[in-house]
């Protein structure tokens, strides 16, 4: 028996030995084609020749040593490659190193408060998320997210935020609406419950630019962010873009929210910095943000015994490098309209297919026990559950999720492979979903 605290008490888990490109290998040599990154993480693969030695050369040299005392030559050089590669308003911007998204989103959180205290407003201690969000497993992160099934056992916990309705076009556009009054319909809600809530109280907006495991990569409706970024000048508010998931070239570029045309305040990313060769995240301050500190205390207020870390950010400059050296983003780009395009021919028709939504390489479709009445399966089913099980079984890592109608209800399997996959990997992705949704959605239709 393991003496490990796994995520299933019961399970036992195949034990990985090695990787290789796309592929995982367990102890009995079986491979698996990993077409989620586990949790969209892996962007190049288990076996990057040049982030490994990048992650040994700094090994030999330093591997840690406190932030209260000394920088490091990776944490100041992976800062300057993302402030100069940065949205507009981060040309002053500056960057902290952590190591988990969840806490890459309690800092986040933090330095907006930080923000608007330094300015004389201590009154603005509100932060307004959005349903069906999901930031993180720390106590703060999980208030701000909106999942409600993963936030109940810790309700007593968590501090009160208020949230707005996710921009979920395929569940809560109306027929006679367009995409873009859709938009910006769903984006005045925010402006409602800054009014409710008055304007001089409210800290931050937080928001997944892309939605991630939630509600399975979800983009935003045309206009939807133009009109948050007005919303939130207005009324003094710090708009926070959580791309820990969908963020360092997942959806096509390096940072997700260029593409709506606006920049945030407040940046927060992991995952796909470090590709899953070593645990790092980070949070970016805008200029605004920056000065405002500058300009009082001068000194950042929250602090983490292993932020910088030297090796982390080695490995994280390196990914980010190859990501650029190899021009990986077009590869995601072109290879994720393919993706799009499969899956469409392959499940555009399927009647358990009721939406397929993504961006770049980061694609989701909705299962559904009734196309026409969007009916979800019922969470007795196990849907995501089996689908995952059967799917690993078959060869195939993918990541289904359940709950995306409302937090119990609703199945969803999210594809996110790795920055170079290629034509082939994608059919043979396609194929093994195929052969693993038939036989899991048979036996949960005959359950419905």
């Amino acid at each position: 028996m393991s003496a490990v605290l796994h995520r299933n008490l019961v399970t036992q888990l195949p034990t990985v030995v090695r990787g290789e490109g796309a592929y995982l290998y367990d102890q009995s040599g079986k491979r698996y084609l990993d077409a989620c990154g586990g949790a969209a993480v892996s962007a190049l693969g288990h076996s990057n020749a040049a982030v490994i030695q990048a992650i040994k050369d700094q090994l030999d040299e330093v591997a840690y040593a406190h932030t209260g005392f000394f920088t490091n030559e990776p944490a100041e050089e992976l800062a300057e490659f993302l402030v100069a590669r940065a949205p507009e308003g981060f040309g002053a911007g500056r960057v902290m190193f952590l190591g988990s998204g969840s806490e890459a989103m309690e800092a986040a959180l933090k330095l907006a408060r930080q923000f608007h205290v330094e300015r004389g407003n201590p009154e603005r201690g509100h932060i307004i998320g959005r349903e069906m969000a999901y930031h993180g497993n720390t106590l703060g992160a999980l208030a701000v997210g909106g999942h409600r099934q993963r936030r109940a056992p810790y309700q007593p916990l968590l501090i009160d935020v208020t949230r707005t309705p996710a921009c979920y076009a395929y569940r809560l556009k109306r027929d006679d609406e367009t995409e873009e009054e859709f938009g910006v319909r769903t984006a005045n809600h925010l402006e409602d419950e800054i009014l409710r809530l008055g304007p001089e109280t409210v800290a931050a907006f937080v928001v997944e630019p892309v939605s991630g495991a939630t509600l399975g990569t979800v983009p935003p409706a045309p206009g939807y962010f133009k009109r948050i970024r007005e919303i939130c000048d207005k009324y003094g508010v710090l708009l926070i873009a959580d791309e820990v998931m969908c963020g360092m070239g997942r959806t096509g570029t390096l940072f997700a929210l260029e593409q709506e045309g606006i920049a945030p305040d407040i940046i927060t990313m992991a995952k796909g910095l470090g590709a899953g060769y070593q645990p790092i995240a980070a949070v970016m301050g805008g200029g605004k943000v920056i000065q405002a500190i500058l300009q009082g205390s001068g000194s950042l207020w929250n602090g983490h015994t292993y932020m910088s870390h030297a090796v982390a950010c080695a490995g994280a400059l390196a990914v980010l490098k190859t990501i650029e050296a190899n021009d990986l983003l077009e590869n995601v780009r072109q290879k994720g309209e393919l993706l799009s395009k499969l899956l469409k021919q392959r499940f555009g028709q399927h009647r358990h297919v009721g939406d397929i939504r993504g961006r770049g390489l980061f694609w989701s479709l909705e299962l559904v026990a009734d196309r026409t009445s969007k009916e979800p399966f019922p969470a007795s089913a196990c849907l995501a559950a089996t689908i995952k099980a059967t799917a690993q079984e078959n060869g195939l890592l993918c990541y289904p999720a359940s709950g995306c109608v409302d937090g119990e209800l609703g199945d969803h399997v999210l594809l996110a492979p790795t920055y170079d996959v290629t034509e082939e990997q994608l059919m043979t992705i396609i194929d093994i979903l195929d052969r693993t949704l038939k036989h899991c959605l048979s036996n949960a239709a005959l359950a419905a």
